[in-house]
């Protein structure tokens, strides 16, 4: 069996040894070639041993997780940021599509996603992922573009181009302001929960919508929103109300 060659790059003694554990017990598809506990360490390990995973701390001394990959304008290898839930990068990460792992490291969620990424490196239209935009998006105070994973490969939508977004099982419908409308195979939870704050409401557990495009609130048939691309999405019940407020708040 082929194995990739992987590079561990954390501060943290412990961090590097339990990862490193988990993939000697539970990853035979990895082989660990080098760990380093600081960017600059990290830099000479990837210079080094060439390798194909590199699982990234995001905060270290010396450099962070940023700017240790940006000393490889050509990525011969795909990285998986290690980082915690709350830290100020979290958003420009999940936005642009960057695979990642959250501390405190859960060993079955580790799992499942490094076998996500072997997958990925395996299939037949595999290519190096693109961090560009994950610079551009950790470069503005928040992220302005959004990566999404389609049947020809990514693209990389601007969020004030997203008229709505329909849930269809555990796939969502983007609906675009040109007209355009997307399958991606994820889930509506996960873009509710990344554009919650992005003036994007979810008036039904089905749909998700820019309130930039709502045209009006029909009260009719238990109540629906009327979007400006002529489409209509129904209100649940109990969710009236804070669709007024929210509006409010907009038109102020």
């Amino acid at each position: 069996m082929n194995k990739f060659k992987t590079v561990i790059v954390d501060d943290e003694s412990d961090a590097v040894g339990f990862i490193q554990s988990i993939i000697q017990e539970y990853i035979p598809q990895l082989e660990v070639v080098a760990t380093a506990n600081s960017a600059k360490e990290g830099e000479v390990a990837i210079i080094k041993t060439q390798p194909e995973v590199v699982f990234l701390d995001v905060e270290m001394p010396h450099g962070n997780g940023f700017t240790l990959l940006e000393k490889f304008p050509e990525k011969t290898f795909d990285v998986v940021f290690v980082t915690a839930f709350n830290h100020y990068a979290i958003q420009a990460i999940k936005f642009s599509a960057v695979d990642y792992i959250l501390k405190p490291i859960n060993i079955k969620e580790f799992i499942d996603s490094v076998e996500k990424i072997i997958a990925k490196k395996l299939s037949s239209d595999y290519r190096n992922q693109n961090y560009d935009l994950l610079f551009e998006n950790l470069r503005s105070a928040t992220p302005i573009k959004l990566a999404i994973p389609t049947s020809e490969g990514m693209e990389y939508l601007n969020t004030h181009t997203i008229v709505r977004v329909e849930a269809d099982r555990s796939y969502s419908w983007f609906f675009l302001a040109d007209g355009r409308k997307i399958l991606v195979s994820r889930n509506l939870k996960e873009y509710h929960e990344l554009l919650a704050n992005r003036n994007f409401f979810r008036p039904h557990n089905s749909h998700l919508i820019n309130l930039e495009y709502v045209k009006k609130y029909i009260r009719q048939d238990g109540g629906s929103i009327q979007l400006t691309d002529g489409s209509e999405v129904p209100v649940a019940r109990g969710k009236k109300d804070l669709f007024m407020a929210q509006m409010h708040r907009l038109a102020r």
